[in-house]
């Protein structure tokens, strides 16, 4: 074996072990390269004495350039995974055919969305005690003055509606001008829409629990009739009145209704269009994400109206409610 190559191969080993040292385990290596290393392996060198292996120390992989990153997950090879800091530059050793210095590889790594931890659900509560919690929380939400701003321009702190006992449950956004007024959610034309989708599904507004991430209006000074979006600093501040009020309730379902609603039980800002329509999870509850009665009032397409009710059908579904062909049929095309 030529001294070069011997060089050559221990610079290979340092610039390893310096990539190790960062926390990558792998480089991608083209097929072709494989290949060719594979034909021209030299005479096995004679095994020098093995170093102890510490706890941490894991072999070097060389992954495929080829390979995916599905296929790279369940290869038996380690995984790629991202550089703690700026990757070590080659040893000045280590030089291309022309001279030039070759540049270390950085291993790609996809982005994966890892939701927020949810705290497990308490346990349930006897229907007296469930009034009585409900009937405390309502009190002391009734006096929250933690964002003075809302607090200085609402007429009533909107807490929520419907049976305590119910197994579906809607979360709507934040009050608008009506629901201020009257101290009820969903009471203007978007509430008005809902009790329409509510009744077309079998039930009544007294059958479930409607609630808001908000329970104050949020402001918009020198406007009476405009509503805006709340922000994140009052969905943080609010929502663990709504919190609360799921622990007493336990759902067995929920409608998200809205961005903004699934935003503030999940987390994320994941546009509604991509998440309606598909079960997600909030603390063991199912929750359906599907868009906001208001939506509807601004696109009243059949087919906008129709994912809304497939969303609603869902939830019939999951609950073991009757679904008749008359409600299977809404808002599709006449033959």
């Amino acid at each position: 074996m030529s001294a070069a190559y011997v060089q050559l191969l221990d610079a290979a080993i340092a610039h390893c072990e310096a990539l190790r040292a960062d926390g990558i385990d792998s480089v991608p290596v083209s097929a072709e390269t494989l290949a060719g290393l594979s034909a021209k392996r030299p005479a096995p060198m004679r095994p020098a004495a093995p170093k102890p292996a510490t706890p941490a120390a894991r072999p070097f992989a060389f992954v495929p350039a080829s390979m995916t990153t599905a296929q790279e997950a369940s290869s038996p090879a380690t995984p790629v995974v991202a550089p703690t800091s700026t990757p070590r530059p080659l040893p000045a050793s280590v030089v291309s055919r022309w001279g030039q210095a070759a540049r270390p590889i950085v291993p790609t790594v996809a982005k994966v969305h890892i939701p927020p931890s949810q705290p497990a659900l308490p346990p349930p509560l006897q229907p007296a005690a469930k009034d009585a919690a409900m009937a405390e929380l309502r009190t002391r939400a009734l006096a929250c003055v933690q964002c003075s701003h809302l607090a200085g321009s609402r007429q009533t702190v909107v807490f929520g509606v419907g049976d305590i006992h119910a197994r579906l449950m809607f979360i709507g956004e934040a009050p608008g001008a009506d629901e201020d007024q009257q101290g009820e959610p969903f009471v203007g034309k978007a509430g008005e829409l809902l009790t329409k989708m509510i009744i077309a599904m079998g039930l009544s507004r007294s059958e479930v629990y409607i609630a808001n991430i908000l329970k104050c209006r949020p402001d918009t000074p020198g406007q009476t009739a405009v509503n805006r979006k709340p922000t994140s600093d009052e969905m943080a501040t609010c929502i663990p009145w709504l919190h609360r009020q799921i622990d007493i309730i336990q759902p067995d379902a929920m409608v998200a209704l809205g961005a903004t609603a699934v935003e503030g039980l999940l987390g994320g800002t994941a546009g509604i269009a991509k998440l309606r329509g598909t079960w997600q999870s909030y603390r063991g509850i199912p929750l359906m994400p599907t868009y906001h009665p208001a939506y509807l009032l601004q696109n009243q397409a059949p087919s906008e109206k129709r994912k809304v009710w497939e969303d609603l059908m869902a939830a019939m579904e999951k609950l073991a409610l009757p679904i008749n062909a008359k409600q299977r049929a809404y808002f599709l095309p006449k033959a």
